[in-house]
Parts: C-alpha cells; structure tokens; sequence
C-alpha cells in the first residue's frame, strides 16, 4: 500500500526489568498510513508489547519507535503521540469513565484540551461514526460488552486519531459482538484511512486485515498477506496457533479426497469452490 512509514519499529529490544525477561527482540516493523494489520502469536509473543510500544505506553529498551516521525522516547511527544495512535483495550468495562455515554466520549477531549465549544460536534459525529449516536444519553454500563467496545472506539475517534490499535479488543465479546467491533473497525480503516493495528488470537479475524504478522518469541518470524501466511499451515501451527476454520475445513476435505483447489480463507471461499466442484460435476 503506498503512503509514508506511520508506525514504525527500528531494532527494538523492550525487557521489562533491567535483567528480566525480553519481550521483544531486536525487531524492525513498519506500517504504512492506511494498512489494517492482523498481529498474531501466542500468549506471551510480545503482541501486546507491540501495542503499547506503538502507543508510547512503553518506550524501547533499544531502538527507536516513531510514530508519524514522532520518537516515543521524546517527552515532548507523548500526548500528541497518544491522541494519533489511539488504543482500545480486552476489557470493555475498564475503559468506561462516566455515567453517560456522551460524558465517557468527551473524556479524552478534555484530556486533551479540547475547547468546550468543539465538543458538541465530535462526540456527536464519533458516536455517528460507531453507530452509536442514539445511546449518547444512555448509562454505559446497561450496554452489551460490544457496544461498549464500539464507545471505547468512540472516545478515541473524537480526538482525531491517525491509528488505532486494539489489544484483544474482541476477547471478551460473544460472537455477534466481535463482528459488529470488526465491521466497526474496517469500515473506519476503508473509508477514513485510519491505520488499523489489530492484535487477535482469532484466526478468522485476521483473514480480514490487510497484512498479517505472525510473533514468535518476541520476534516477527512471519509477515504477508492472509493468503500467504495461512497458506504455510504448518508452520503457522509450529507456532502454536491454528489455521481459520474454513483453511481447516478445506484440509479436511482434501484428507478425504475431494479436490479443493487454492487457499481457502472464508465462507465465501468455500461457497465458491463448492460451486466449481459442483458445475464440473
């Protein structure tokens, strides 16, 4: 995708105590404006090192992290750094501050500066955004765990942000809360060009993403599009994670003789190979 380096990571090592475990190693990674990227691995791959290093939660016990040529290791940088690349959090309930919908929104405009007279028409238009606007008067804490993700969203969409990144966002959702979250997010990627940095152990949520990386120990061991890193199964499960349902199905199949072809992502792959099989039949 073409666009300048947004989010970048130039030999970054983060140990989380002087002599303590490494979390990431040596690790070199860069986001161009406009990619929604899939990050994967295990517990304990350094994912969600990733995320707080890319918001400036953490900065690097070597290396460099910018973001839009910002050093998060710059002082001066941390707030401006923080309000462009937004983060949303696993648990939905530890992020509602207020006891209103359109309160919890204009919480990090105030924290910002935001000037009152502004605050009105972002909150209104985030919250149009997520497709939350007629709950703006509602208690956050009489909504459904994807609602309040989707207001989380909203806070962060109010100021301005170039990026978001989402930790596990969809963890703690049943499944028609994950999809509304995910549509939420890929609609803000297609149609503001918000870079999207998705971190996920559910596979079928990453064939949505541009780009997938895959960690490993810190490190970044695999890197391509959805098609190309699932397509390498075996290896993606020597990490010690497993392949979208429909590539497993797909796999299952062939085991028993019918003559899939292609790399098989998705529902809609699956119909589609179906229908193949069924025209040559």
């Amino acid at each position: 995708m073409a666009g300048p380096f947004h989010l970048q990571l130039d030999h970054v090592t983060y140990q989380y105590e002087q002599g303590g475990k490494t979390a990431v190693k040596d690790m070199s990674l860069a986001i161009p404006r406009g990619q929604f990227v899939a990050l994967l691995g295990h517990n304990g791959s350094g994912k969600s090192t990733v995320a707080k290093l890319l918001n400036g939660l953490f900065t690097p016990t070597v290396g460099t992290v910018q973001v839009s040529g910002m050093d998060t290791a710059d002082p001066k940088f941390v707030w401006e750094i923080r309000r462009r690349a937004g983060m949303v959090f696993q648990n939905p309930d530890n992020q509602i501050v207020a006891t209103q919908v359109r309160d919890d929104v204009a919480f990090g405009l105030e924290n910002i500066g935001v000037p009152s007279a502004e605050m009105p028409e972002r909150i209104e238009r985030a919250l149009s955004d997520v497709n939350m606007l007629e709950f703006a008067d509602r208690a956050p804490h009489l909504l459904s765990g994807g609602q309040k993700q989707r207001i989380a969203i909203a806070g962060i969409l109010a100021m301005e942000p170039e990026a978001l990144i989402l930790d596990e966002a969809t963890a703690m959702l049943d499944p028609s809360g994950r999809k509304d979250v995910l549509e939420t997010v890929r609609r803000l990627n297609t149609e503001k060009q918000i870079t999207v940095v998705w971190i996920t152990h559910f596979m079928q949520e990453a064939t949505q993403a541009d780009r997938v990386i895959v960690m490993h120990e810190g490190s970044a061991v695999m890197d391509g599009t959805p098609r190309e890193v699932f397509a390498q199964a075996d290896m993606i499960r020597g990490y010690r994670l497993d392949v979208p349902p429909m590539t497993k199905l797909a796999e299952t199949l062939r085991s028993r003789g019918i003559a899939l072809s292609g790399d098989i992502l998705s529902v809609d792959d699956m119909i589609g190979e179906v229908r193949r099989l069924a025209h040559r039949a």
